[in-house]
């Protein structure tokens, strides 16, 4: 198909004219999270029903160990993150923060925000604190 193509106009010029900023990097970390929180929440319940069922959780070992900590500090920013994105969209319904600067401002303080929060509660969750 692009050997028959003879417009000197690039097929896809979003990907040469558009450059990277908090907004838009913060758009596709909320795709991202949300599938994320979706398969957390998933094994949040397959561990509470093997919990209910046997005593005890699958893959004990694991989820106390340090890459477990990973887990938990990639699970925990994904619904913060999530939560804050779903927040800001609910300022921008009200016609607020619209504009680029503050709009960009606003994406790099969720994503800070998300990784404190959530490297805070791995920390407190893991044990390391107690």
């Amino acid at each position: 198909m692009s050997s028959s193509w003879n417009n000197k106009r690039p097929m896809s010029p979003h990907l040469q004219v558009w450059r990277w900023h908090a907004s838009m990097a913060s758009s596709i970390l909320h795709r991202a999270t949300t599938i994320v929180s979706y398969v957390a929440l998933f094994l949040v319940a397959i561990g509470l029903l093997c919990l209910s069922a046997s005593g005890s959780l699958p893959l004990e070992g694991l989820i106390f160990s340090p890459l477990g900590a990973i887990g938990l500090f990639i699970f925990v920013f994904s619904f913060i993150f999530v939560g804050l994105a779903q927040l800001r969209h609910a300022i921008w319904d009200t016609g607020a923060m619209l504009e680029p600067k503050l709009n960009n401002t606003l994406s790099y303080v969720m994503i800070a925000l998300a990784v404190v929060v959530a490297l805070l509660v791995t920390i407190v969750g893991s044990g390391v604190l107690s």
